[in-house]
């Protein structure tokens, strides 16, 4: 089902922040968004926090490939948006 609003965060070595990020985004009283979490690489403990977040809500899906920088990255999470409406959250 299409959202109305799609949510782009790319994610690089934020397992510092990452938690934060997604339970803020998950507790606004908006509710009709998807978020792409682009992770860009990560050697961190990132990509095991974000598959936790996606596992308790269906709105949530992660994207991994390498390294290649934040705007390769929210270009990458763009290509698989479907809102109406585009937002960006960086994950710090």
């Amino acid at each position: 089902m299409k959202k109305k609003l799609s949510v782009i965060i790319p994610v690089y070595n934020a397992e510092k922040w990452i938690d934060r990020c997604l339970i803020s985004l998950l507790q606004q009283t908006f509710q009709d968004f998807e978020a792409i979490i682009v992770n860009d690489g990560s050697t961190d403990n990132s990509l095991n926090i974000i598959k936790n977040y996606t596992k308790i809500d269906n709105r949530l899906y992660c994207i991994s490939t390498e390294n290649y920088g934040s705007a390769k990255a929210k270009n990458l999470g763009l290509s698989h948006a479907s809102g109406s409406i585009i937002a960006f959250l960086d994950s710090d």
